[in-house]
C-alpha cells in the first residue's frame, strides 16, 4: 500500500481542476476522497501532477508518489489491479473519505521531502545503524531498506496530522485502521513497518504542532530514537 515510484511514469495527465472523462469509476472514487488533499497543495502551490497509469497495473500499488523533473506526481495505477477496489472493500463505508485522504496525505508527506532535498536523509546526529553480521554486499541494501522504512514512517505521520486537523471525530478510528493495515503479514524492518511511529501517535494530540509537515517531522524524529 502506498509505494514510491522512483522512475518515470507513462500517464494519463489529469488537470487539478476537473477529472478526465475516460477515467474509470474506481480511478474517480479514489480521486473523489483525495481532492482536499489535492486541493490542499494546489494552494500551497506545492508542484503537484496527478497522474493516472493507462496501462494494466496487476500487483501494483493504487496509489503511489513519483518525483520527476522537480514535480511530484500522485500515481493512480488501477487498471488491471484488483487492489484499487480490495483496498476500498476493507475501509468501512462512513470512514472511506477520510481514509483517503489520509492515503493522499501520506504521498504528500513524500513529495515534502523530495522538494525539501531531505529524501532518504535523516536529521543531524541520527545514522542508520546496519548490523556488523551483514555482509559487504548486503549493507547497502540494508541501509536502503531502512532508509525506504524512515519515509514510509513520515508518511503516515503527515497521513494522520491530516486527520487530526481535519478530521479530528474519526483520528481514533483511524488511527486503528491504519494500524491494522500495518500490522497485516508485518515483515519486520521492511518499508511499511512503521510500527514505531504509529504506537508513538496514538493520541492526536502529539500532532498538534503546526502544520502537518511540521507537526509529523516531529514525532518522526522521537521515533528514530527507539527505532532500529
Amino acid at each position: 500500500m502506498w509505494k514510491i515510484i522512483a522512475s518515470a511514469v507513462f500517464a494519463i495527465m489529469v488537470p487539478m481542476a476537473s477529472a478526465a472523462a475516460d477515467l474509470s469509476p474506481t480511478e474517480m472514487r479514489w480521486l473523489k476522497g483525495a481532492w482536499p488533499v489535492i486541493a490542499f497543495a494546489k494552494e500551497a502551490k506545492l508542484p503537484l501532477d496527478i497522474v493516472v497509469q493507462p496501462q494494466l497495473a496487476p500487483g501494483a500499488a493504487p496509489l503511489a508518489l513519483a518525483f520527476v523533473d522537480g514535480r511530484c506526481k500522485l500515481v493512480l495505477s488501477m487498471r488491471g489491479n484488483p487492489e484499487a477496489d480490495a483496498s476500498l472493500d476493507r475501509i468501512e463505508p462512513d470512514l472511506l473519505d477520510a481514509a483517503l485522504e489520509l492515503m493522499a496525505a501520506h504521498e504528500l508527506g513524500h513529495c515534502r521531502r523530495y522538494l525539501d532535498g531531505a529524501w532518504y536523509s535523516l536529521p543531524a546526529g541520527f545514522s542508520t545503524s546496519v548490523p556488523a553480521s551483514l555482509a559487504a554486499d548486503l549493507r547497502a541494501a540494508y541501509a536502503d531498506v531502512q532508509a525506504a522504512r524512515h519515509e514510509e514512517g513520515y508518511g503516515d505521520l503527515v497521513g494522520l496530522a491530516w486527520t487530526e486537523q481535519h478530521h479530528p471525530q474519526l483520528y481514533a478510528r483511524l488511527h486503528a485502521w491504519l494500524l491494522r493495515e500495518r500490522s497485516t503479514d508485518l515483515v519486520h524492518g521492511s518499508p511499511h513497518d512503521t510500527l514505531a511511529w504509529l504506537q508513538l501517535a496514538k493520541d492526536s494530540a502529539t500532532l498538534d504542532h503546526g502544520s502537518i509537515f511540521t507537526s509529523a517531522a516531529a514525532v518522526w524524529t522521537l521515533g528514530l530514537n527507539v527505532d532500529d
